[in-house]
């Protein structure tokens, strides 16, 4: 059997002429950090005064003792170097890097020798490197001053307009000695399909690299079935099929259940000695996607999936920071707000091992676009070929996984051509056609013809239309957000909205642990620095004044634009479901952060949950009533994607906010699975007397219920609020109970403001006079009940000075 041994320890890096100790896998800021040598560049604006760090060389040292082997063969394995890289052994060069998204494999038994042994990375800087390649084949156009185009490399490094600028470099993924004797099992691709009738088969599609001209033998198993064949010795590549009968299907969580079932592949010689092992869980399913007609819909085990989904970015720029019970939490916190679909944005990475096995486990589909974003990228070499490595070795890697749906080529570069004035810019030069319509679906096909690939997001399936048309293909909506006001949202008929996004800023807690500004004020210089998204604060100053009353202070300010995020993804996803089937996936910009910031994501940079998450957890329900203007006359859409049909009646009530019952009606629906359906409302109920002082309610089933008031907040008299609370103490921290006396718009309880590590369960939860509502507050430390039942902890929309009636 071969051996492995991981080179982690007893690493330096240098700094300023002088060795550092250097964590592996890591990067230099986190070594930085770790001595001392750096401030936290999430911290202030702290991230200003390390650019240097990227404009550094940088060379990361470690001596080893070795022992000759029996095996004929040692490699250096390197699964993930960042990135322009020279790699010394005891003075001899092993090789050169110049990719993150790939790993790297050196032949370095003739470089060791008995005992000590000195391996050298040097680093050059990236930027340095991206701009020589700027300037040796020619500026191409980009969405940000920074040459992220030039260089295989996470693009967001280079910052972005929800990011810092921390251009890192480093022994980013495990390092370590493969010692090997007469083969190995250089690569397993295992293709998994189901048939019309239901059983299961895995193509395993095997290279083996020989050091001996012996014959060899290949096993694999699963579910137990088993098969064998002999490689004889001018061979080193076989085909196993594994044929599973009706084997249980792996299904997204929305629809079913995910069984795994372990894949085992073993090489060993002729006589039995075992030379290698191959291990992965696979799942069973068929996936496709529906492009009839100009759809866009995903199809799994033959049954269209509506996209409940979010897009995901690293989920800290410092990534090698992330590790496996981070990512369980942050992908278990989308399955629990019924987000079914990840889409994993071009401008970040490939993600790891462990994203992948967890999306498996969690049931969430995954699409996947290559590792290019928002700019014009150079297809001449030695460009090309790196591309076209770490295409191949991806989606190998990644072929396992039953979650990964669908490979897309880019984001939004086919539409920043189109669209960007890049034409006149680039001239007759490469910007990444070749990749997206030639080499990457190429390699999709060749390898791994089980999943569909899609050129780009956006775009609308044809090279005669518009790439973001939204009548065809996947869209991106953004004239929300910077031009126009969210309502706009009702104006858009797409099929799959693949981006669409609003803004607001991280909790309480996350500000005060990053930001020391006193005071605290939206254009404060810490809250500045924290808001990258250009004009980020005038626009959602517009958005407020287009919905909500003023601001009295920062602490309305930071509730309110909270507030407005919500409602503004909320109408968007309620808009897009009830256009079910015509439209087939909504994926919010997005779910995570990777520092403190004022952002579109609905979990901000230290893992606090925004208003936003808990509205995607309302507006993403299986079962779903909203209503929706239609010809200008509120109208219930109830959708139902459950697996069971939803039946029954519905109660109508048009009430005024002193909680007077005005009109009442019933009507009642019959919604089939995985469908929406129109309920036309009375007259009555839809024709408000005082669009100021009444609402619409809508409820069914005891719990669904949807409001629509007929006038905007800033509109609205609202009484200044009453309620009664009371809270208990329970075991995981604190019920707080409220009686509303007079209506509550949107309570949110936020006990950050007591304790950083509390949370809440639910938010934004609208009461009538008479109604009562708990909300669970998880907390291991004693919280004072009367801060936790007024401003700024407790919080509604009527408590805004501003909107007191008179």
């Amino acid at each position: 059997m071969g051996l492995y041994r991981a080179l982690h320890d007893g690493w330096t890096v240098t700094h300023q002429g002088r060795p550092v100790p250097a964590e592996v896998p890591g990067c230099v800021h986190t070594d930085l950090l770790a001595a001392g040598l750096i401030d936290d560049p999430y911290l202030d604006d702290n991230e200003l005064g390390q650019e240097w760090i990227g404009r550094t060389d940088w060379v990361y040292e470690t001596t080893f003792d070795w022992s000759p082997s029996e095996l004929p063969r040692t490699d250096l394995v390197c699964d993930g170097l960042d990135t322009v890289a020279t790699l010394t052994l005891n003075g001899a060069e092993l090789g050169r890097t110049a990719n993150m998204h790939r790993g790297y494999r050196f032949d370095a038994g003739r470089h060791l020798t008995e005992g000590a042994n000195t391996l050298q990375i040097s680093f050059t800087s990236a930027k340095n490197h991206a701009e020589q390649e700027r300037d040796r084949l020619g500026d191409r156009p980009n969405a940000y001053p920074e040459p992220f185009n030039f260089i295989r490399k996470m693009a967001c490094s280079f910052g972005w307009d929800w990011g810092p600028t921390l251009i890192t470099a480093g022994i980013w993924r495990p390092i370590g000695l493969h010692t090997w004797g007469a083969g190995r099992l250089a690569s397993v691709r295992p293709l998994v399909t189901v048939t019309p009738g239901g059983d299961g088969r895995i193509e395993l599609h095997i290279e083996v690299e020989r050091a001996s001209a012996d014959p060899l033998v290949l096993t694999a198993s699963v579910a137990g079935v088993r098969v064998a064949q002999t490689l004889n010795p001018d061979e080193g590549t076989a085909v196993l099929t594994l044929d599973v009968p009706q084997p249980a299907l792996w299904w997204p969580h929305s629809l079913g259940d995910q069984p795994l079932h372990p894949v085992d592949v073993a090489l060993t010689t002729a006589g039995g000695t075992s030379l290698d092992e191959w291990h992965r869980r696979v799942g069973f399913r068929d996936a496709r996607l529906d492009t009839t007609d100009n759809a866009f819909t995903l199809v799994v085990n033959d049954v269209p999936v509506f996209a409940r989904g979010v897009n995901w970015i690293p989920d800290d720029a410092l990534v090698t920071r992330i590790t496996r019970a981070r990512l369980a939490t942050r992908l278990r916190e989308a399955a629990e707000a019924n987000i079914d679909t990840i889409r994993v944005w071009g401008g970040g990475l490939y993600e790891s091992d462990d994203f992948y096995e967890l999306c498996d486990e969690l049931g969430l589909l995954v699409l996947q676009d290559f590792p290019f974003a928002c700019a014009a990228y150079p297809e001449e070499a030695p460009h090309a070929a790196e591309v076209e490595a770490e295409a191949r070795e991806n989606v190998v890697r990644l072929a396992s996984h039953p979650s990964l749906i669908a490979w897309t080529g880019n984001n939004e570069n086919i539409w920043g051509w189109h669209d960007w004035d890049w034409q006149p810019a680039l001239g007759d030069r490469t910007w990444g056609a070749g990749y997206y319509f030639g080499l990457l679906p190429g390699i999709v096909a060749e390898l791994d013809p089980t999943r569909p690939y899609w050129p780009g997001s956006p775009w609308s399936g044809s090279h005669d239309v518009h790439p973001n048309e939204p009548s065809r293909g996947t869209t991106h909506i953004w004239d929300v957000w910077n031009q126009v006001d969210y309502t706009h949202y009702r104006s858009y008929a797409p099929r799959f909205v693949a981006e669409f996004g609003f803004q607001a800023p991280p909790a309480f807690a996350t500000l005060r642990r990053a930001i020391s500004d006193e005071p605290l004020t939206p254009d404060s210089p810490g809250i500045a620095h924290h808001q990258k998204a250009g004009d980020g604060n005038l626009k959602l100053r517009r958005g407020l004044d287009a919905h909500l009353p003023a601001p009295g202070d920062f602490d309305d300010w930071h509730f309110l634009t909270q507030v407005n995020q919500a409602r503004a993804i909320a109408l968007g996803v309620e808009h897009f479901r009830s256009l079910r089937p015509y439209c087939m996936g909504t994926v919010v910009w997005q779910l995570n952060d990777c520092w403190p910031v004022t952002s579109w994501a609905a979990i901000d940079g230290d893992g606090r949950r925004k208003p936003l998450w808990h509205a995607l957890k309302h507006s993403y329900a299986d079962r779903l009533l909203t209503i929706q203007p239609r010809d200008g006359v509120p109208t219930l859409i109830v959708v139902n994607d459950g697996p069971t049909p939803w039946s029954g009646p519905v109660s109508l009530g048009r009430r005024a906010l002193t909680g007077e019952h005005l009109a009442s009606a019933a009507a009642s629906f019959d919604v089939p699975p995985r469908s929406a359906a129109s309920v036309p409302l009375p007259a009555e109920v839809v024709t408000p007397g005082d669009a100021a002082a009444e609402l619409l309610v809508a409820s069914a089933d005891g719990a669904s219920r949807a409001l629509w008031f007929f006038a905007e907040d800033k509109d609205i008299t609202y009484p200044i609020p009453g309620y009664d609370s009371e809270v208990t103490e329970t075991e995981y921290g604190y019920d707080v109970t409220v009686t509303a006396r007079t209506v509550l718009r949107d309570l949110t309880i936020f006990p950050d403001r007591l304790d950083p590590g509390a949370s809440v369960d639910s938010a934004l939860v609208t009461l009538l006079p008479g109604e009562i509502t708990t909300f669970q507050v998880r907390t291991d430390s004693p919280l004072d009940a009367a801060r936790l039942t007024a401003r700024p902890v407790l919080r509604c929309v009527n408590d805004v000075r501003e909107a007191y009636a008179p």
